[in-house]
């Protein structure tokens, strides 16, 4: 593990995404969740099922025009939130491509435990089997516009019916594999929504080696996710899109923020999807880090033992810099 230190200070600003660090309701009036709110309907979405019945764990599933079917949502709530009027900081957690992914990965995996004390919303929203956390180019199955989701509902949505901070310094985003690439992808873009970001084995390079990730991009997509369309196009690309989502070409968007990544240095070699996914993983985070080192941007990396899995212990390290960088409860 290494930790970069910047050489001089930037200045906040906006770059290529929103500038708001508020959420805004109906009628631009401001919108925000008190300790007695009935979670509700907005922004695009409307609740279609919903288990409140555990303390901690809320799950909601919504129809959307942005999705063609319903994706559903876990909300991961501190302890005490019930008694009391707090507000609290927000992790937003994605989850990796493949068909067994979604937005209860992350309880499978151990959510539950890892943040018990910690005082800190974490948000676990579906993201497509292989969506990529984009609005693909084409799409023969119906919308599949997962950025629209993620940002321009659920994101308003959260700070509306929770008592969050709906600021910068309130939210976090981090992710695993295709979730990394999510995060680092919404941090860049959206700059003004994240003061934290994290990538757990997450690409960080579209364009090495001939474009690797961008053409598993297209290939997983329209494979399993949009019936034959694709992220960002074929055969030919939609260049500009591509250099918009490609954390290596926005190494100054990541200013000021706190940037945590993780990459495994020895992949199954006896297993193909692990080794190309991993060696592609360390060798864009590299490239990304070598970046933001040159830009002077604080960064901590992990190169560790292992391929392409989630390492709990490092998910806890992790959650523990998040607490420390937003605002407090």
């Amino acid at each position: 593990m290494s930790t970069q230190r910047p050489t001089r200070r930037g200045i906040l600003k906006a770059v290529a995404g929103t500038t708001a660090t508020t959420a805004l309701g109906a009628g631009g009036v401001l919108a925000s969740a008190s300790a007695a709110h009935a979670v509700g309907d907005g922004f695009g979405l409307r609740i279609v099922d919903r288990d409140e019945r555990d303390p901690r764990m809320r799950y909601f599933r919504f129809a959307t025009d942005a999705i063609g079917w319903n994706p559903g949502v876990n909300v991961l709530l501190p302890d005490g939130y019930h008694s009391g009027g707090r507000r609290y900081p927000v992790l937003y957690l994605f989850h990796g491509g493949g068909t067994g992914q979604d937005f209860i990965t992350f309880d499978r995996m151990g959510i539950r435990a890892w943040t018990a004390g910690k005082p800190l919303i974490v948000v676990m929203p579906d993201g497509g089997a292989a969506g990529w956390y984009s609005n693909p180019v084409a799409s023969n199955v119906g919308p599949r516009d997962w950025e629209t989701f993620h940002i321009a509902q659920l994101l308003p949505w959260v700070d509306a019916n929770f008592r969050t901070y709906a600021e910068y310094d309130g939210r976090a985003v981090s992710g695993f594999s295709m979730g990394g690439f999510g995060a680092l992808k919404y941090a860049a873009k959206y700059y003004g929504h994240f003061a934290s970001v994290s990538s757990h084995s997450g690409p960080a390079s579209l364009r090495r080696d001939a474009g690797l990730v961008t053409h598993w991009a297209n290939l997983s997509s329209a494979a399993v996710e949009l019936g034959g369309g694709t992220v960002y196009g074929a055969p030919l690309w939609d260049e500009a899109r591509v250099s918009a989502d490609n954390p290596v070409q926005r190494v100054e968007s990541y200013r000021n923020k706190r940037v945590f990544l993780v990459a495994g240095t020895s992949p199954d070699p006896v297993n193909w999807f692990d080794t190309v996914n991993e060696t592609q993983v360390l060798a864009g985070q590299r490239e990304f880090r070598g970046g933001l080192g040159a830009a002077g941007i604080a960064h901590e990396w992990h190169e560790v033992p292992g391929g392409h899995f989630v390492r709990p212990d490092l998910f806890r390290r992790d959650l523990d810099g998040i607490v420390a960088r937003l605002r407090k409860a």
